[in-house]
């Protein structure tokens, strides 16, 4: 089993856990265990499908007899009205996984329909944009699939996969010097392939890291465009370089034309409404 999938499920277990806790008694006391059912996924509202893999897994998970019916696959634009699922089976499991599978649903289709608007803002350009670890606990690995099926790129997933020096970081170590010298130490020392980022917070402190190298990625932290151009420039593509903080869509393609690879941007998932949709019986 994935590290992925291994995340799914103990989130599926947890969320079936507060949510039916000792049982669901309402649909217990007033629907028959042999009542037989079928529901449809209804969209409410236009944007970019995503949670739909993840969605059968509830269903399977809950009651593998539950027949699941796809329509309309993750990553597609759906509009009011659009039916991208049936599920048939008993009726008490087709109310019980149903809140479950919708905000599942509801949250990574918003992910992604915020996401696409503004991979397409960037279209023309090279530049990329990115999610963050600002996520909401436990669901971080839905919201950053949902991420990638808007057309997004993922950061890093946690703190394990990559090392990113931010200022905290370079502050308490004494220095950009010391900060990137003991990362590639401490890489060499455990035998791990992590890339290096370092964020540099004005023009100074790129020079810095541009003397010392050893790294892959430089983070532009809170820059103006003007500043972004510059800082591009100075790189001159010896390394990938990454624009974050304060920028927002309305911001978002002036920073790209300075030439950087990545945005990063909280907002995809930190202030994400969720995509309208309900599952109602058919």
């Amino acid at each position: 089993m994935t590290k992925e999938q291994e995340l799914i499920d103990r989130l599926i277990d947890l969320s079936f856990a507060e949510d039916i806790g000792d049982g669901d008694h309402t649909t217990l006391s007033c629907i028959p265990s042999t009542a037989m059912g079928k529901s449809k996924l209804l969209i409410k509202e236009a944007g970019i499908l995503a949670g739909i893999e993840v969605a059968k897994e509830v269903f399977r998970r809950f009651d593998p007899t539950l027949k699941v019916e796809v329509f309309i696959n993750d990553g597609a634009e759906v509009k009011p009205g659009d039916v991208p699922m049936v599920v048939e089976g008993k009726v008490q499991s087709l109310l019980q996984t149903e809140r479950l599978m919708l905000n599942i649903l509801q949250r990574m289709s918003g992910i992604a329909t915020m996401t696409h608007k503004y991979a397409e803002q960037l279209k023309g350009t090279h530049t990329r944009v990115l999610d963050t670890r600002k996520t909401t606990p436990g669901m971080r690995i839905l919201e950053k699939m949902a991420v990638k099926i808007g057309g997004g790129v993922n950061h890093r997933i946690g703190l394990f996969d990559m090392i990113l020096l931010k200022d905290n970081h370079v502050d308490f170590a004494g220095g950009i010097d010391k900060a990137i010298t003991r990362a590639k130490e401490y890489c060499k020392e455990k035998g791990k392939n992590l890339k290096i980022e370092i964020e540099v917070r004005n023009l100074d402190e790129l020079q810095q890291v541009l003397n010392i190298g050893g790294i892959d990625r430089i983070m532009f932290d809170n820059f103006t465009p003007e500043l972004t151009r510059k800082a591009v420039e100075m790189v001159g593509g010896r390394y990938e370089t990454e624009s974050s903080g304060g920028i927002t869509f309305d911001t978002l393609r002036d920073y790209a034309e300075c030439g950087v690879d990545f945005i990063s941007v909280g907002a995809l998932t930190h202030s994400v409404k969720g995509l309208d949709m309900s599952f109602k019986a058919c």
